[in-house]
């Protein structure tokens, strides 16, 4: 930095020093001559610069040196500082990959001494530097701390137990270092801890059950360890999305998981037995990877149809079980290792078809193929045989002839599966038939044994919660204000549409593209830099879903004097078919969305505000969802327009909370914040369901105890159609408008606590579209003429 004319600092200091016996007298120079706004900017770039001298000079921080504003340097992927209001808060320094340690005179307690000397850190990443040693106790100093990364490097000994006192720290990094003992048991006292990761260490033992308590965890990582022994019941830790254990030594018992994972890995450790049912019901899980273990038992064939299902790999196991041509595949799938078990029958269609682009690999079965190596069909038997899969209790006249025995075995499993075959078949035949014929049974949270697997898997119960990249929208990037000007005829009158809800300006632009976009114009007070909305602007680029309206892009423009920002744009996605509330209250083209299509809206709304809770990490919650918030595309797709951009509120003084609605104190709001969009969901499906605009308390509550009535007496239906909208009450099956009215008077309790989650909500939903779907077919395949409905 510079620190008056060309003289550096420390050149001033020896000048002073060189004129002055005394060092009382050159420390009140020193004082006079630098300002008391430069004096805290002074002592951090001073920190800065023995930082460098401590990590031996490498060569991505030549650039810094004591004539230089580091702060102001542009930043790389090697090197970031980001700086408020003169404080330095976030430290990334990326060295070689393949760096050695540094010297023998290197001293991590020093590194961590100076350091320490930054306060305000909030970021520390120092990776691939060559830095070993014990991690210091002292990195506890720096309590502001919320993401340490210290990866790659040569750092060994425990971890140390002062890191606990970091109570604000939400990322702890420590990959591909030397750490031995156990996983620290103190971990659980991270209270704000959301990313964990030890990979490639020298960790042993066995996991603690405290990490169960680490109820905001989302993401854990601890691969390439020498762990053992079971892993600890993970059922609380109800926000995991991510784990990884591979290339340990854990086991013997399946790990006990929530349901609401996206990536599980397992592979090369010593799971044994049975693959637990549970699995089929991990409906977001994207990646499944349990190769290399020791598992036994029937293959899952669920395991193909999960919704979110990506990746597949059970490759390397003792898994048995017959495989069919016509069996069923997730539509997602893109690659599935089966190779290396004990699988028999044929490769099902679906993962072999010509115009798919799926990596399989099922080598070393018994498979009907002459594509990939196979054993012969009694290696598979005798192997199971081996590990006690199948009887092997026979005659001893027969156990003298191998042939005999093979053939026996045989035809006693085909016998057994034509058996079941037909009884699965006449079992699936009878239920199809009870559905059509009688009112099925209401769902509640997730009773759905009730009914056949074949309306299970068509309902589609849990949506696809993280395809990003909606359908016809490009990659997001940023636009120069050029580019916005040409767009909205320099934000002429007749581009601008008005103002959202928090006081920025709305204008519709047409792009070089020829497309069409809504841009949001932020207006912000002077100090705010580029660095500040960077986070921002990350979590707003991943923000693209078919259900959401998806960010194009963002522009910066500056203040001229002193390079703050002075306007924030956003662009989105136009979205051309008017509001939800429009198409439920006046129709489009005079012509209002019948059930069908409300049910298909409120699922596209559902599936948004799942991804907007559990697609990206952080979550965001309190929408502030309303029928005036949901747009709908071309073709009646809903799009949710109102996600909670922290961006809004940087700039916004005294205002109400973010997410503020109908259902009472913001207190309550803030505890409960996944619940909070359940309740303004509900109110949306009040609006579907009556077909009125509802705008006040006093008229959810209305409507609410009325709808209530309507479902608690036994009765021909006749006051459920005095209550919902008169556009449909002939032309809707009665159980599956039942269905939605009760799942929403659920989402309507005033205690967060009774409101279902939203997974919940879809299966609900979804059901209900079945449900009428059914119906129809049976009302049109009737002597009777079908009842006639309103379309689009």
């Amino acid at each position: 930095m510079k620190f008056g004319g060309l003289l550096s600092l420390e050149e001033k200091v020896k000048m002073i020093s060189g004129s002055c016996s005394s060092r009382l007298i050159v420390l009140v120079i020193i004082f006079i001559l630098i300002p008391n706004s430069s004096q805290l900017q002074s002592s951090q770039a001073w920190t800065l610069l023995r930082i460098r001298r401590l990590l031996n000079y490498p060569s991505v921080l030549s650039n810094w040196n004591s004539y230089t504003n580091i702060c102001d340097l542009e930043q790389n992927p090697s090197v970031t500082v980001v700086c408020y209001e003169e404080s330095i808060t976030q430290l990334h320094i990326i060295g070689n990959e393949s760096s050695s340690p540094l010297p023998a005179s290197f001293s991590i307690k020093s590194l961590f001494t100076t350091i320490a000397r930054l306060p305000n850190l909030k970021v520390l990443s120092l990776r691939s530097l060559g830095l070993w040693g014990h991690l210091p106790g002292k990195i506890s100093h720096l309590s502001a701390l919320e993401i340490v990364n210290m990866s790659s490097n040569f750092l060994y000994g425990v971890i140390p137990q002062q890191i606990s006192s970091l109570e604000n720290l939400q990322t702890l990094v420590l990959d591909h270092n030397m750490f031995s003992g156990q996983v620290p048991d103190w971990l659980s006292s991270l209270p704000l801890l959301t990313f964990l990761s030890l990979e490639n260490n020298n960790l042993t033992g066995r996991l603690p059950d405290s990490l169960s308590k680490l109820k905001t965890l989302r993401m854990l990582v601890l691969s390439s360890n020498r762990l053992s022994g079971n892993v600890p019941d993970l059922r609380p830790l109800t926000n995991l999305q991510e784990l990884h254990l591979e290339d340990n030594r854990l086991g013997p018992q399946f790990p006990r998981l929530g349901n609401r994972l996206v990536s599980l890995t397992l592979q090369k450790n010593r799971f044994t037995g049975s693959l637990p049912s549970e699995v089929a019901s991990y409906f977001l899980l994207q990646r499944l990877d349990i190769s290399s273990n020791r598992f036994v038992g029937p293959f899952l064939p669920s395991l193909l149809i999960l919704p979110c299902i990506q990746h597949l790999n059970i490759s390397g196991n003792r898994f048995t079980g017959m495989l069919y041509e016509n069996m069923s595949c997730s539509e997602g799938l893109e690659s599935a290792d089966l190779s290396a078990n004990l699988l028999t029958g044929n490769i099902p269609g679906c993962l072999i078809s010509n115009h798919d682009n799926k990596v399989v690999l099922y080598s070393d079965n018994c498979l009907v193929t002459k594509i990939q190596s196979q054993h012969p069909y009694a290696y598979c038997q005798n192997q199971a045989l081996a590990v006690g899969i199948l009887p092997h209790e026979q005659k001893k006249t027969s156990a003298s002839n191998p042939i005999y025995l093979t053939g026996l075995i045989g035809g006693i499993i085909l016998s057994v599966i034509v058996v079941c075959l037909v009884i699965f078949f006449t079992i699936r035949r009878v239920n199809a038939k009870r559905a059509t014929e009688r009112s099925p049974r209401r769902l509640i949270e997730h009773a759905s044994y009730g009914y056949s697997s074949k309306l299970l898997a068509d309902a589609r119960y849990i949506s696809v919660t993280k395809k990003l990249g909606a359908l016809g929208v490009p990659a997001y990037r940023s636009f120069s204000l050029e580019e916005l000007e040409a767009a909205t005829n320099n934000f002429a009158t007749s581009a601008f549409m008005g103002e959202g809800s928090h006081g920025h300006e709305l204008y519709k632009g047409s792009l070089k593209d020829g497309s069409l976009a809504v841009i949001r114009c932020l207006k912000l007070h002077r100090g705010h830099n580029s660095q500040n909305y960077n986070r921002h602007i990350e979590i707003i680029s991943k923000l693209r879903h078919r259900h959401l309206v998806c960010a194009l892009g963002h522009c910066f423009d500056y203040y001229t004097d002193d390079s703050s920002i002075s306007r924030v744009f956003l662009i989105f996605e136009y979205v051309p078919n008017g509001t939800l509330r429009s198409s439920i209250s006046e129709g489009v083209a005079g012509q209002k969305l019948n059930w069908p299509q409300r049910i298909a809206a409120a699922i596209g709304v559902a599936r948004g505000i799942q991804f907007l809770h559990a697609g990206i990490i952080p979550g965001l919650f309190a929408n502030n969802l309303k029928t005036t918030n949901i747009l709908l595309d071309q073709n009646l797709v809903t799009k949710i327009s109102s996600y909670n951009l922290p961006v809004f509120f940087e700039n916004v003084k005294n205002e109400v909370a973010p997410g503020s609605s109908l259902d009472g104190s913001n207190d309550e709001r803030t505890k409960h914040l996944d619940k909070v969009d359940i309740y303004d969901f509900g109110i949306i499906l009040l609006e579907i369901i009556s077909g009125r605009v509802i705008t006040s308390q006093h008229e959810i509550e209305t409507v609410k105890d009325e709808l209530q009535a309507s479902i608690t007496t036994e009765d021909d239906g006749a006051p459920r159609r005095s209550i919902v909208d008169p556009v449909f009450p002939r032309a809707t099956c009665d159980e599956s408008l039942k269905t939605v009215i009760d799942i929403c008077i659920r989402c309507l309790s005033m205690d967060p606590m009774e409101r279902p989650s939203i997974e919940d909500v879809l299966w609900n939903l979804q059901f209900a579209s079945q449900v009428h779907d059914g119906w129809k077919q049976s009302s049109t395949s009737s002597d009777e003429p079908p009842l006639n409905e309103p379309h689009l």
